[in-house]
């Protein structure tokens, strides 16, 4: 494998050459607390280091912001080994996450081929602060989507929250797996979907982003002292050196 693409985030501010930001708080299909926005409060580069900060306070018809970085359109990538080293924030309700879409994907697309769960998601990295022993991996397709979607759990002997960790997918035509700070914990290939439909043979764009709540983040815990950081240190995409 060969570094073919890498984000530092070494500079003063974040690089919209390999950024965009999703903007608003619709829920974004489950029931989140927060509003995205490109404001430097809630997004910034700070020591070597990617910020997402989640603040409590008002904004437009929510009361906590956040933000939601992806690399649609400007960095994406069909198969690699795909890496970020990241440190995310304790407390019920939080839900910081490092995933994936199928490129020429729209929230609300009239082709429903461009919609989800149909482009594809792969989640390299989920956490949710009411389980803070655990970290997923998981996809989401048509006919395995939400609930159903195909889903690895990976509980730990200490507290995700406490420390960095490293988190990556090996992607290729045979499948994908997933790594936890360099250890293999789960595998997924087209054959274990049986009849249904594999549709991670194509590019897919990067997200981070921290929500809040939600029918997967939980209950928000009345203890959490904000703002809260999810910390980025480095995404990196590596793939096969041609051969010569």
């Amino acid at each position: 494998m060969e570094l073919v693409w890498s984000d530092e985030f070494d500079g003063d501010e974040i690089n919209r050459d390999n950024w965009t930001f999703d903007l608003g708080g619709w829920g974004w299909g489950n029931g989140e607390a927060q509003y995205y926005t490109d404001r430097e409060k809630n997004a910034r580069v700070r020591n070597g280091l990617l910020v997402i900060e989640l603040h409590q306070e008002q904004y437009e018809d929510n009361y906590y912001t956040s933000a939601r970085l992806l690399s649609q359109d400007l960095q994406e990538f069909q198969y690699g080994y795909i890496e970020a080293r990241l440190k995310v924030p304790a407390g019920k309700g939080t839900w910081p996450a490092f995933w994936m879409l199928g490129t020429g994907f729209e929230h609300h697309a009239s082709d429903p081929a461009r919609r989800w769960p149909f482009v594809g998601e792969i989640d390299i990295m989920e956490y949710i602060g009411r389980q803070p022993d655990l970290i997923m991996g998981t996809v989401h397709g048509p006919g395995y989507a939400g609930a159903g979607g195909k889903s690895q759990w990976h509980r730990q002997e200490f507290l995700i929250a406490d420390d960095w960790h490293t988190y990556a997918i090996e992607w290729d035509e045979t499948g994908i797996r997933w790594f936890f700070d360099g250890g293999q914990f789960f595998e997924l290939t087209p054959d274990d979907l049986g009849r249904r439909e594999w549709v991670f043979d194509k590019p897919f764009f990067m997200l981070l982003n921290l929500a809040l709540g939600g029918t997967f983040g939980g209950n928000i815990g009345l203890d959490i002292e904000f703002p809260l950081q999810y910390y980025v240190d480095y995404v990196r995409v590596y793939q096969p050196v041609p051969e010569t």
